[in-house]
């Protein structure tokens, strides 16, 4: 399923990485456990398509997401696809509207101005984490790529501690030997490259 695009590449990547993501989620699946300590696959969902909804509503105006993000539910959505697919819809047609020479955009997240790229790169950085986190709950390879991980690792040195002073992300891990790209992102987001599902 591929819905609206946004024009920015960045982002239209880290949305076809969440899509399939999600898509890739086995029947029954939605209750699995994720690297996010407590949060269940829909709860990440939930999370996720709530921040797209929050991008798009400081651009547009219009309002956010009808539940909070930070406090998702983890009950099953009657159609999970068709739940991200609004959120992801609502968030791509918010930034085709943003010019790419805009120097500064309402967001969401502290410093809650940013140029146009950062701002859109911060909406980007949200929906590849959690990808990665729905795609490894399911067992799945991870869905980020070098070429999106470094725009992300870029835009998250930029905005990552206040949120992490915050508690949306966990301490950052140390680097390891070996590190690609990828999980030089995922250790700065305090998350390991490695984790598995717990076994049942």
């Amino acid at each position: 399923m591929s819905g609206i695009t946004s024009g920015w590449d960045v982002l239209d990547e880290a949305h076809a990485a969440l899509r399939a993501a999600v898509a890739g989620v086995p029947a029954g699946g939605w209750d699995l456990a994720t690297p996010c300590a407590g949060w269940n696959v829909t709860a990440v969902l939930q999370h996720a398509a709530g921040d797209q909804i929050g991008f798009a509503s400081a651009l547009t105006g219009e309002p956010g997401p009808d539940f909070d993000p930070f406090s998702p539910s983890g009950k099953p959505e009657e159609d999970p696809r068709a739940f991200l697919e609004a959120a992801l819809n609502r968030s791509a047609a918010a930034w085709a509207a943003v010019g790419h020479d805009v120097a500064e955009v309402p967001t969401p997240v502290p410093p809650h101005r940013m140029t146009a790229w950062s701002g859109m790169a911060a909406c980007a950085l949200d929906a590849g984490v959690h990808a990665w986190d729905i795609a490894r709950a399911a067992g799945a390879p991870s869905p980020l790529t070098p070429g999106l991980a470094r725009p992300l690792t870029r835009v998250a040195r930029e905005i990552v501690e206040p949120l992490r002073a915050w508690g949306a992300y966990a301490a950052a891990l140390a680097p390891e030997q070996g590190d690609d790209d990828v999980a030089a992102l995922l250790r700065h987001l305090g998350r390991d490259p490695h984790w598995q599902p717990p076994a049942a």
